[in-house]
């Protein structure tokens, strides 16, 4: 069967002081950037109701943020379709990640603090279990916080907050690419020869170091993307809930 279920549970009762939106916008989103819901998939309000134990309000308002982002198309008398990852728009982010990211390394050699090393120092030996979008989830979550430290190093706040929204950005994609295999030695040794490079304030081997890393990283993408055959075609019946 192609295609999975929206999530692996039922949401747990909300707090009072969150609106139902804001839960039904987070268990949904969380649920597209990990490729539970996944790209190209079509799928109805009524199924996320049922999924998700909320309510219509909330899950249409909760739709409704999530197409203004991108992540959601709404299909006229249909339901709703999970955005396609485009080949164009991965190509495009790693494009800006190489002319951006590479820079801030070479800004940032020699300028990286005690406190910041020893923070890249420690999610350097990060990993993650390939077969868990939770596992992979926080694995990404710390690997944008080193790259995003070493841009606040190079002195430059907007290509840092870019940097930044580039990686938010490639959340979806990179999950895509995690799937494939564990890549986590590999990841932790290219990090490690990147800190290094910054420390010793050698700022071209520092950027050529990078742009290694990102090139690894926009093949691993590419491969998951280019050999797995339920990132092209959802079957709708996959995402309503099963009544049986």
């Amino acid at each position: 069967m192609i295609g999975s279920p929206l999530t692996d549970g039922r949401l747990a009762a909300p707090g009072v002081s969150q609106p139902l939106s804001a839960v039904a916008y987070e268990a949904i989103q969380g649920d597209i950037i990990r490729c539970r819901l996944l790209p190209g998939a079509e799928f109805t309000e009524n199924a996320l109701v049922s999924r998700y134990q909320l309510g219509k309000t909330p899950v249409r308002q909760a739709l409704a943020r999530l197409a203004q982002e991108g992540l959601v198309r709404i299909l006229p008398r249909r339901g709703y379709l999970v955005a396609p990852i485009s080949i164009k728009d991965v190509q495009d982010i790693f494009a800006l990640r190489l002319l951006l990211e590479t820079e801030g390394v070479r800004l940032a050699a020699g300028k990286v603090d005690g406190e910041r090393l020893r923070r890249l120092d420690e999610i350097c030996s990060a990993g993650y279990d390939p077969g868990n979008p939770d596992s992979a989830a926080e694995f990404l979550r710390v690997n944008t916080e080193f790259h995003v430290t070493i841009a606040q190093a190079s002195g430059n706040d907007r290509l840092a907050s870019i940097v930044a929204q580039l990686l938010r950005d490639m959340e979806r994609i990179f999950h895509v690419g995690l799937r494939l295999r564990n890549r986590s030695e590999e990841m932790a040794h290219e990090h490690r020869d990147l800190v290094a490079a910054l420390v010793a304030g050698d700022g071209e081997a520092a950027k050529r170091i990078d742009a290694a890393q990102i090139e690894a990283a926009r093949k691993m993408v590419m491969d998951g993307l280019l050999s797995s055959a339920q990132f092209m075609t959802v079957s709708l019946a996959d995402l309503e809930p099963d009544h049986r």
